[in-house]
């Protein structure tokens, strides 16, 4: 009996074996295609002229519905990720600013959105990442913009009043907060230092498992772990990323109260790009001070029937009482029904600018 399941073994093996051959042919073969629009590239043109952030939605969007598993989407999705930014970067990789330091969610949703072929570039605060992008210095940024429980990080819309750059795409990550420390134990954690986010975040866990330990609010998530790493007494709340980064053991997994909550990054960058087919607009609107103005502005929105998903006001810096709004709808800028009633904003707002049409999140 155990030398037949020894001969089926080696059978699958070998089957294994095959397929792995045929997968690095095809995957070879891709890479060479790929590389042939490098050799077509006019001269002074970089990578991220070529980057189109549209098609790779509707590849990866086709990836989803061949799935057939055992794989879930979620797998498939980042094994073609990873395929598609190792082809991009074999001429050279895409130079991405983020928001630091090294460890963060942010830079997991770098990796999410544009796979591990890229240059990232840690970055000190969201006004940075900007301006990088701005002096084309790095080709795209990812800045965080809202928990979905906790609410929207106004620095992140702030900066569009003033900024000339675009939204190109958005990143959604599942919010999992771990103890992360040098010790073996929690018995043995005397300090646990956190950003603020991720004390509120994670209460109700810490009041009922960390009786009689020192919480210290630290500036962030990696802050944190380095803290942690220096003392085998302490304790960090952050993500996977910090203690890959930081060399910790996870003691305890998902201390977040509430499993359903995910941060939206956006991706910026310098351009617009073409409809995806599943895609969102982002808009910055002022209505004139009149009774009713912005109640106009919206209603422009329903008599040409388009989904709305988020509204958020913001002062405008050029007086007191003057705010701009930030609208969120579904569509892109180029269908037909979007495209007619950003005409008509333009004749009605004070303030009317498309800062974004970009593909919905996958997954």
């Amino acid at each position: 009996m155990s030398d037949n399941k020894d001969v089926d073994l080696a059978r699958i093996r070998e089957r294994i074996d095959s397929l792995d051959e045929k997968i690095e042919a095809l995957i070879s073969e891709r890479a060479h295609i790929a590389k042939q629009v490098g050799a077509t590239k006019e001269r002074g043109r970089s990578t991220a002229d070529y980057y189109r952030p549209e098609r790779e939605a509707q590849v990866l969007r086709g990836v989803i519905e061949r799935n057939q598993g055992p794989l879930a989407d979620e797998e498939i999705v980042r094994l073609f990720r990873e395929i598609m930014s190792a082809c991009l970067a074999q001429q050279e990789p895409l130079k991405v600013a983020y928001l630091g330091p090294e460890g963060t969610l942010t830079q997991t949703a770098v990796t999410k959105h544009f796979g591990h072929s890229v240059n990232a570039i840690s970055m000190p605060s969201v006004d940075e990442v900007f301006r990088e992008v701005e002096s084309e210095v790095a080709d795209f940024g990812i800045v965080p913009l809202e928990t979905f429980h906790d609410g929207v990080i106004t620095h992140t819309l702030d900066m569009f009043i003033s900024s000339p750059l675009h939204i190109c795409g958005e990143v959604e990550l599942l919010v999992e907060q771990h103890l992360l420390s040098r010790g073996a134990s929690l018995d043995g954690i005397k300090t646990v230092y956190a950003n603020q986010q991720s004390l509120v975040q994670c209460r109700d866990w810490l009041k009922g498992m960390m009786k009689g330990v020192k919480l210290e609010q630290v500036a962030s998530s990696t802050s944190a772990a380095r803290r942690a790493r220096d003392d085998a007494a302490s304790g960090a709340i952050a993500g996977y990323a910090a203690s890959r980064v930081y060399h910790l053991n996870v003691l305890a997994k998902n201390v977040e109260d509430r499993p359903d909550n995910r941060t939206r990054f956006l991706v910026i960058g310098r351009d617009l790009f073409a409809p995806s087919g599943c895609d969102k607009t982002s808009m910055l609107m002022s209505s004139s001070h009149k009774p009713g103005a912005l109640q106009q502005l919206l209603k422009t929105l329903g008599t040409h029937e388009i989904n709305m998903t988020r509204i958020e006001s913001r002062p405008s810096n050029r007086g007191q009482s003057d705010y701009v709004f930030f609208v969120d709808v579904e569509g892109h800028a180029n269908d037909d029904n979007i495209a007619d009633a950003l005409t008509q904003l333009e004749k009605s707002a004070a303030t009317m600018r498309v800062i974004g049409s970009y593909p919905r999140a996958i997954l």
